[in-house]
């Protein structure tokens, strides 16, 4: 029995259809091996304060339509991972911290000001009906800690500040812990090597590697298992960055994996060469957004969306966390006017819904591949194409054709059998059983 889904740039969006045969002389197939690689973490977006801000604007019917499209695990595309800031982020309404300036006990700590956020992420996993997995970023220190006394265009931890950042995080996931929400992994900061106009803050290798043995540390002494991503900037320099602090035996003994972003010149070969380089490190997609505005009902975006994921999951990456979940018709709000397009947009005076065909190609892997999806390695001449094995007993095949063409692929292997053909710009998802 075979399911097949599918969204073209002519109309259809996840549609169920059937087998068809078309004419065409573009023929593929889909080489599939016996070995299995990476499993499946699942799929998510960033719980931002621009997005729980969005939400308070408009009326509860449509907030709750909205949060059901992407976490209710039938009516939605069933995501269960998150992203939050630890500190304010430029998608958020201004600059700010936990403390008060210069309280180096962190005696004023208060995260009142996250409390939406908070609220948005527990309804979440009312409707997913299962936690939602959260892993926490920091854009930023508190300025005083910093040496050029700024949350913004970069500057660095001060050295004398590393131990109390480290205790400022782990006071951060306890009182997480405290409202219901596990923080299951960290980053050591967001894009360490970007001077931004808005919240950054520079960590060259050797400084992360410091402030990873700080921090593990510190984690093992307040007795959390949260786990420590590195790097959480763009592919490019991924390895590089990967081989100089994992060389550390004691640093590499507190790395869960390798966090990686796509505003690069889509250098998919560095994801597989850090994944083979490092087979007991977890790859994970932390962040991806089209930016320079809305670009409401792009279609080009959703290929950009599906060309990205397909690559990174085909090296190794074994989950996918998107940027805002929800954004206005703006692109926002944004404090520093950074706007950008998020895959469900709020039209807020009107109060409606919009769902951007970038939502749809994340649906066809965030609704089918499920968590504990092995990857089968499998190989075409140039069809983009991802094979898995869920926990269920199901072969899950994600096919994508970008090309003007109508493309027929096909698979003769033992345990995935099958034959469809692709309209042109297009996406499916096969379900076999």
């Amino acid at each position: 029995m075979i399911q097949i889904f599918e969204t073209t740039k002519l109309g259809k969006r996840h549609e169920e259809v059937t087998p068809q045969h078309v004419e065409t002389t573009n023929h593929d197939e889909i080489i599939i091996f016996d070995d299995f690689d990476q499993t499946m973490q699942g799929f998510g977006g960033a719980f931002t304060e621009a997005s729980a801000y969005n939400l308070s604007r408009i009326n509860k019917d449509v907030r709750n339509k909205l949060m059901r499209s992407y976490f209710d695990p039938k009516e939605g595309i069933g995501y269960t991972l998150g992203r939050i800031s630890i500190n304010s982020s430029d998608f958020g309404l201004s600059t700010y911290d936990y403390v008060d300036a210069f309280d180096e006990t962190l005696a004023s700590f208060d995260m009142s000001r996250d409390q939406h956020i908070i609220d948005v992420i527990l309804e979440a996993q009312k409707i997913a009906g299962k936690e939602i997995e959260i892993l926490a970023s920091p854009w930023s220190p508190p300025y005083w800690m910093k040496d050029n006394q700024s949350a913004i265009k970069g500057g660095k931890l001060l050295k004398k500040y590393y131990k109390l950042w480290a205790t400022y995080i782990v006071k951060f996931i306890i009182a997480y812990q405290e409202k219901g929400i596990n923080i299951k992994a960290l980053t050591i900061q967001n894009e360490p090597m970007a001077n931004q106009r808005w919240e950054s803050c520079i960590y060259e290798a050797e400084d992360e590697k410091e402030m990873v043995l700080i921090l593990g540390q510190t984690l093992k002494e307040a007795n959390l298992d949260t786990k420590i991503y590195i790097w959480d900037h763009n592919r490019d320099e991924m390895f590089e960055r990967a081989s100089h602090i994992l060389k550390d035996p004691h640093a590499s003994s507190y790395v869960y994996g390798i966090a990686f972003h796509w505003y690069d010149d889509q250098q998919f070969l560095e994801v597989k060469k850090t994944h083979d380089a490092f087979k007991d490190k977890h790859l994970l997609f932390t962040e991806g957004c089209q930016e320079g505005g809305p670009h409401l009902y792009s279609y080009e975006v959703a290929q950009r969306y599906g060309r990205n994921m397909m690559h990174d999951i085909h090296h190794g990456t074994e989950g996918y966390i998107d940027w805002n979940l929800f954004l206005d018709t703006t692109g926002g709000p944004n404090h520093v006017n950074n706007l950008c397009s998020s895959p469900v947009m709020i039209d807020i005076f009107p109060e409606k819904e919009i769902r951007n065909p970038s939502y749809f190609y994340i649906k066809h892997f965030s609704k089918h591949v499920t968590k504990g999806s092995i990857r089968r390695q499998s190989s075409s001449n140039h069809i983009l194409h991802n094979v898995f094995l869920r926990p269920d007993g199901k072969y899950v095949v994600v096919i994508m054709n970008e090309t003007d063409d109508d493309q027929h692929v096909f698979s003769n292997h033992s345990s995935v059998t099958f034959d469809t053909f692709l309209p042109p710009h297009s996406i499916q998802t096969l379900i076999l059983s």
